[in-house]
């Protein structure tokens, strides 16, 4: 797979986030890009993550702020934004939190 393929792949799911990890790895001479994309990648899912555990429990306790779910589709739209930017081979953050991850994860080398 090419760069640009394994940046893309990195916003796809933890399973396709898996598939360009090790793709990359197996790389010879490394990619700068794909690095960038893998962290973006694997912060915006981290993030997603812990932000949906957090609204479940709020919105299970608090049935009147179901409204906070609505939080989901900001962050599908700023997974869109990174997919965009792997594919234009960028190495932009993810608006608003992607640059929490730009010096994060030391084992993304």
């Amino acid at each position: 797979m090419n760069n640009k393929t394994l940046s893309i792949l990195s916003y796809v799911t933890i399973i396709g986030w898996i598939i360009a990890f090790v793709q990359s790895k197996d790389a010879s001479p490394k990619s700068d890009l794909v690095t960038y994309h893998l962290k973006q990648g694997f912060g915006i899912f981290l993030f997603s993550l812990i932000v949906n555990i957090a609204l479940s429990v709020v919105v299970m306790t608090v049935p009147s702020l179901y409204f906070l779910s609505y939080i989901g589709y900001v962050i599908f739209i700023l997974w869109i934004f990174g997919i965009i930017n792997a594919a234009n081979e960028q190495k932009k953050p993810i608006p608003v939190i992607g640059q929490l991850f730009e010096n994060k994860f030391g084992f993304i080398n």
